[in-house]
C-alpha cells in the first residue's frame, strides 16, 4: 500500500469516530444511537452529494 493509502485511510477513520461521536451523542435513545452510528458509516456518501448538488448549482 501507499503512503497516499495510508493518510486516506486515517482521515476517513478520524471522520468516522467524530461523526459517530456527532450522531450518537446527538440520540435521545438507544435506536437513535444506532442510527446514528449508521449514519456515521455513510457520512462521505452525503458529504458528496451535496457537493455535487452545490456544484451543479
Amino acid at each position: 500500500m501507499t503512503k497516499m493509502h495510508h493518510a486516506s485511510s486515517a482521515v476517513y477513520s478520524l471522520g468516522l469516530i467524530g461523526a459517530a461521536v456527532y450522531f450518537i451523542g446527538a440520540a435521545t435513545t438507544f435506536w437513535g444511537g444506532v442510527l446514528g452510528f449508521l449514519k456515521a458509516l455513510v457520512w462521505p456518501a452525503f458529504l458528496v452529494y451535496q457537493a455535487f448538488r452545490f456544484l451543479a448549482g
